[in-house]
């Protein structure tokens, strides 16, 4: 008999892509999806029980499908897809704390995989160059989605110790972008001019969203438990990843950037909550050593490919700075041949051309 597993958050578009995908493994027998609204696309082969996990029928379900496994990935990062902060906060903490009594009291769960962020880690002037899993946060979040990820991870440790006979996976997945995502920080790369923190240039680590789904699946099926920073390999500045997307940028004070990102956030084009614009000034870098050799996964995509494939699908930002951008560009020689003087291109590095003089002397 293969798994039943229960997967919470399919009426975003993460969850029921996920979902979907899970019904197709052999190990499992059946996926139960439950949401309080029901998902848009097709969930193929997937069961789906409207049900509000901040409700006690949450256990009646997890009950009458005889559920052995339970993945939690209802916890949102974004108060406008909640309807306001205030609903958001009851979906992941009050849905979280309901999803957790269920469980504990019903025997034949045995395995609670918890899809957590690494924002739980913040971002500050004091951070270390990377993050393991035994650290706490330099300053700890005071509100936001930060703070909600913070109070989730604390219940998940408290049914750990009540339920020692439960398996319990924590994944804090890097920002997870694609083709498919919206998130805050797509949304930002979205924008037709990007804002940026003059002076600063965070370091950014991404996950793509089949590799979600893989590392998903994975701790479905691999019986390991424990806390795992989930990302791919490699580290980009904001700098480079905007050049490589071919984004105009514009370089304000950090009380600007937070301006700007209110109005935005009031528009619904772009969430700039503060800890966005903390993270788009100091960055976040995690040491994912624990993932590779405990859990045994290993994405597909790095940090760098998972941009490129998100890039691919951004149209073109038109109007005056795209033509100024295309100006620029052609205005330089072809990379990939040698100019009149004999320099040879040598391998861009993080989408910087470097150049080789003659004698072998390099200029950046």
């Amino acid at each position: 008999m293969g798994k039943v597993v229960l997967v919470t958050g399919v009426s975003r578009d993460l969850g029921r892509r996920f979902a979907r995908s899970l019904a197709a493994d052999p190990a499992v027998s059946r996926v139960i999806g439950v949401d309080v609204v029901p998902p848009r696309g097709d969930i193929g082969e997937v069961s789906f029980v409207r049900a509000d996990i901040r409700t006690p029928v949450i256990a009646k379900v997890i009950a009458k499908e005889d559920v052995d496994t339970v993945v939690h990935m209802s916890v949102i990062a974004t108060p406008g897809s909640a309807g306001g902060r205030g609903t958001m906060k009851e979906l992941n903490v009050i849905g979280t704390m309901q999803l957790l009594a269920a469980c504990q009291r019903a025997p034949g769960v045995r395995d609670l995989v918890v899809k957590s962020t690494t924002t739980v880690y913040g971002a500050s002037s004091r951070d270390p160059a990377m993050f393991t899993e035994e650290m706490e946060p330099r300053r700890a979040p005071r509100a936001g989605y930060a703070k909600d990820v913070a109070e989730v991870e604390a219940y998940v440790r408290g049914f750990a110790r009540r339920r020692g006979d439960v398996r319990v996976t924590l994944l804090r997945c890097a920002n997870v972008v694609g083709p498919h995502v919206e998130s805050p920080l797509t949304s930002y790369l979205r924008l037709p001019v990007v804002p940026t923190v003059a002076g600063y240039d965070p370091r950014l680590q991404l996950l793509h969203e089949d590799d979600l789904f893989a590392v998903l699946q994975h701790a479905v099926t691999h019986e390991v438990a424990g806390t795992f920073n989930v990302a791919g390999d490699g580290v980009l500045m904001l700098s480079q990843a905007l050049r490589r997307l071919r984004r105009p940028t514009l370089a304000l004070p950090g009380f600007a950037v937070g301006s700007l990102g209110s109005a935005l956030r009031s528009a619904r084009v772009a969430d700039f909550s503060p800890e966005q614009v903390a993270f788009l000034t100091y960055g976040r870098g995690v040491d994912t050593t624990r993932m590779r050799s405990e859990l045994g996964f290993h994405p597909a995509r790095s940090t760098a490919e998972a941009l490129t494939d998100f890039g691919a699908t951004l149209p073109r930002t038109g109007g005056r700075a795209e033509r100024l951008l295309d100006g620029l560009a052609s205005a330089f020689p072809d990379p990939g041949a040698a100019d009149a003087s004999g320099v040879e291109p040598l391998q861009a590095i993080d989408g910087d051309d470097v150049r080789r003089a003659p004698g072998g002397q390099h200029h950046g």
